[in-house]
């Protein structure tokens, strides 16, 4: 058990200063015997709220893993990873997916980790493989179970499951409500809760139709963005080669946009992220693959450049704007022609856009430096900070998100400061070490 002095210095640590409502009932009814299954929409704070009562199950003399957290996407493992270690529990937490080294992850399982965090498929080769004991495993949690279900995990999830010997505890978390749960899982009288806005609720979200006149809307989807007020959107397509071919035509109109999907290279969708975390890229051309687990910004602004084919798959691309107590506004892009589902309510408002005197959206003001060292060089933020003020003589001001990974790290420099930094750094050392500096790319 945590003490309350311990639970408020874990909060200061993620920059909260009270649990919500839902992560305060989560909290309760994870600590009890029954199983929990946990209802509640993107952006409410549920990691947090699972991760804070599975640490109080934790033994700190054990030896094995004790917790295994099961998630449909390698970005909301290390997602969830990643709020471990700024909660700052002592306990060890090691993460493993696809595309990630599987040497690697073996070297780190030999020491075993108390929260082990994973994707199905690759959790699933790690217990073939005999890489860890799961005899020491008394909880796990299904987070984004209904992705992980859409996503046909159904045979890894199973298969775990059942190599579980001594599971006492599930936690299942999902975004969306009235799935039927399969037979594999038997939950234990569990008990669920529901944090799904009701139907009366004001609205926070608004959405606008924008016709296009052309079947290819690149043109419009330029004119809607030059609308925004050079504030930043994501923007869904259907299929990846969509969201490569709509970003690459955006940066041709100049506007800078960069793309995400599931058939990049994981460096490559980290660096999309990145850029688009620190403001160096303002819009985001993606799959569905964006529409949730991912750690990026509030949205004021989601556009459908196509419309998803299920309505839940447009309720969770809505999700990234007008979380908790935000508004923001959907925008779908259609052809006059373009059948309408039927999801889609007929009284939404039209929106005219003006062709005349278009204004581009402002450049960004931050560029993104790529450093060929991260936390296993024994390099963090104030490391970085230090290097660019005292060498590159850069002030405050002129620095914005860093993010420091394994093997290597991401800053955000003013745009105007880059070339004079780059200049001043190129033959110094950090911490006595000579590391590449560039643009990321």
């Amino acid at each position: 058990m945590i003490t309350p002095q311990q639970q408020a210095q874990i909060l200061a640590n993620l920059g909260i200063s009270a649990l919500n409502p839902m992560q305060e009932a989560a909290q309760r009814a994870i600590g009890q015997q029954n199983d929990t299954f946990l209802i509640a929409p993107t952006g409410s704070g549920k990691t947090v709220g699972f991760l804070l009562p599975v640490l109080q199950l934790l033994k700190p003399d054990a030896t094995l893993v004790q917790c295994l957290i099961l998630t449909p996407t390698r970005e909301l493992a290390m997602q969830i990873e990643q709020v471990w270690k700024k909660m700052a529990t002592g306990y060890k937490v090691n993460v493993c997916y696809g595309g990630h080294p599987m040497d690697t992850e073996i070297k780190n399982l030999s020491n075993p980790p108390a929260l082990l965090i994973g994707t199905p498929g690759r959790i699933t080769d790690h217990i073939s493989r005999r890489t860890f004991s799961t005899a020491g495993i008394h909880t796990l949690v299904l987070d984004e179970f209904d992705k992980s279900l859409e996503l046909g995990f159904q045979d890894e999830m199973a298969f775990i499951i059942s190599n579980l010997p001594n599971l006492r505890k599930q936690v299942l978390v999902s975004a969306t409500s009235g799935i039927s749960i399969p037979d594999y899982i038997r939950l234990n009288d569990p008990v669920t809760l529901s944090f799904l806005p009701e139907k009366d609720e004001p609205a926070r979200l608004t959405i606008k139709l924008v016709y296009s006149e052309a079947k290819d809307k690149i043109d419009t989807l330029f004119e809607l963005l030059c609308s925004l007020n050079s504030e930043a959107a994501l923007i869904f397509c259907n299929h990846r080669e969509a969201a490569e071919r709509t970003s690459t035509l955006l940066t041709e109109k100049g506007i800078y946009a960069t793309f995400y999907h599931g058939g990049m290279e994981q460096d490559d969708r980290e660096r999309a992220l990145i850029r688009f975390r620190n403001g160096s890229v303002r819009y985001l051309v993606t799959t569905d693959l964006g529409a949730r687990g991912l750690d990026i910004p509030e949205m004021k602004h989601v556009i459908h450049y196509h419309l998803p084919a299920h309505p839940h798959e447009f309720v969770h691309r809505n999700g990234r704007t007008a979380r908790m107590s935000e508004s923001g506004t959907a925008y779908v892009i259609l052809h006059r022609d373009e059948p309408r589902p039927s999801y889609l309510d007929s009284s939404i408002d039209v929106l005219g856009l003006t062709t005349n005197n278009l204004i581009l959206p402002k450049p960004p003001e931050f560029v993104t430096l790529y450093i060929s060292g991260g936390k296993k060089n024994k390099l963090n933020k104030v490391d970085i900070v230090g290097f660019f003020s005292q060498k590159g003589q850069l002030d405050k001001g002129d620095l914005g998100l860093i993010e420091v990974k394994d093997f290597s790290s991401f800053a955000a420099v003013k745009t105007e400061k880059v070339t004079t930094l780059l200049s001043r750094i190129k033959d110094e050392k950090m911490k006595g070490k000579k590391y590449k500096i560039d643009v990321a790319r």
